[in-house]
């Protein structure tokens, strides 16, 4: 009798304990998992708002060059103050950052969403919601991108990653599909509310995490702090060389597919039901990237993570060749594969290389690097189109990425640099605990 009624006891420490052994395990972890939670929500919001805001501006009588102004003003303060954004959260602290650019993103959209609701708002507070919206983006990026290695043990790392990189993907997927639903029940208005009322989750899980503050003893300005964080940066050749990689991939790749993507998918493929098709693909292969990400450790990871990258130049190849609609959707499902697989290598690789007083601005430095480009492909990519023809454009942009990816791993360091147990900051902890526990005991 007693053994039957201590069995589910043992059974269910038993399930807690594999739970944490496994490769989700690092959801055990109370913080990560609040973060997770309540960053999830936000992404999710976040995508359905974009679908809100398009038939927002439509239906107000905008153009299409009314939603790009939009849509360009939300993209511009993240390249303009990224890079502040990651001294500030290196020198203030994560938490604090991202919590007060949760709650400004929270007030745009609320405010938007008011004014959707109310009646019918003039083209300059859509801009202006979007401006505030990007800027927020600017500061809770760069110190996402240290945040990990406060919320996750060492040795998980890599899975906290590979959730982060399932994240934004999943929210992809099912988010237009609900913004879509709602939209149909109810109006734009109600959509960007519930957008707003992400961020206010996605605030009050941070404001709910416990880890030790910043080190504020030794005051820095602004410009020594982002001189600092270059040194790091530029310190190390294969952040460089990624950085380059997708500085150019970005313009020459994936701006003018996602430009062009849709004309084609128009002029052959049946319309914007196939491109939703497609795009759908490459979200659930990075669904699919980031779960096989959870528990792998390879010996390799910059290697595994760069080779990863052939997967982009398919579906814009597969548009130039005009491959019917399955080749090209298995194109983008590789491509996300290997998108999501690989941000989380390299995340990983970078917050166990990086001091961790330095993760944001060298993250801020990568980000801007690597995006900075994006504007002026979407820019261009239709004016190139005209001269030399869409599918010329894309079949160039196909065979750049693979020839970016192979030049990235001639890199020595890509090749040789090894997955580490822990970063910078546990090794120089664990020494000086090791020298403390060597020395007399006082008398």
């Amino acid at each position: 009798m007693v053994e039957s009624m201590a069995s589910p006891r043992i059974d269910s420490l038993d399930f807690r304990s594999k739970f944490r052994d496994g490769k989700l395990g690092v959801l055990a972890g109370r913080d990560f998992r609040r973060f997770y939670v309540g960053y999830s929500a936000s992404l999710l919001g976040t995508a359905m708002s974009s679908v809100a805001i398009a038939f927002g501006v439509l239906g107000n009588g905008g153009t299409a060059t009314d939603l790009g102004v939009v849509f360009a003003a939300n993209i511009v303060p993240m390249i303009a103050f990224m890079l502040g954004g990651g001294a500030i959260a290196d020198r203030l602290g994560r938490r604090p950052v991202m919590l007060a650019a949760d709650v400004t993103r929270c007030a745009a959209q609320g405010t938007l969403a008011a004014a959707l609701q109310a009646g019918h708002p003039r083209l300059w507070l859509f801009v202006a919601a979007a401006f505030v919206v990007g800027t927020g983006n600017a500061f809770f990026q760069p110190a996402l991108a240290g945040l990990p290695v406060q919320l996750a043990p060492g040795g998980r790392l890599g899975d906290a990653n590979a959730l982060l990189a399932v994240a934004g993907p999943a929210a992809q997927v099912a988010g237009p599909a609900l913004a879509g639903i709602l939209i149909a029940a109810t109006n734009p208005a109600v959509v960007v509310a519930v957008d707003a009322a992400s961020y206010a989750v996605s605030a009050i899980a941070l404001a709910m995490l416990r880890f030790p503050g910043v080190d504020r003893s030794r005051r820095r300005s602004l410009l020594s702090d982002l001189a600092a964080g270059w040194a790091e940066f530029s310190a190390h050749s294969w952040l460089l060389a990624g950085t380059v990689q997708f500085a150019l991939f970005n313009l020459l790749t994936w701006g003018p597919y996602l430009v062009l993507g849709p004309v084609l998918a128009r002029d052959y493929l049946g319309g914007a039901s196939a491109w939703g098709a497609i795009t759908a693909c490459y979200g659930g292969g990075a669904i699919l990237g980031g779960l096989l990400a959870l528990g792998r450790r390879p010996r390799r990871p910059l290697a595994v993570a760069n080779l990863a990258t052939l997967g982009f130049p398919l579906p814009p190849l597969a548009l130039a060749l005009h491959l019917p609609v399955i080749a090209v959707a298995g194109g983008a499902l590789l491509a996300g594969l290997g998108s999501a697989l690989g941000s989380a290598l390299e995340a990983t690789v970078t917050q166990q290389r990086i001091p961790a007083q330095a993760l944001s601005r060298v993250g801020a430095f990568n980000m801007v690097g690597a995006f900075a480009f994006g504007p002026v492909a979407f820019a261009a990519a239709g004016a190139v189109a005209a001269v030399l023809g869409a599918r010329a454009v894309l079949g160039f942009g196909a065979a750049w990425a693979a020839l970016g990816t192979l030049l990235v791993f001639a890199v020595p360091s890509v090749r040789h640099i090894t997955w580490l147990a822990t970063s910078p900051d546990d090794q120089q902890a664990r020494s000086a605990e090791n020298t403390a526990h060597s020395q007399p005991a006082a008398t």
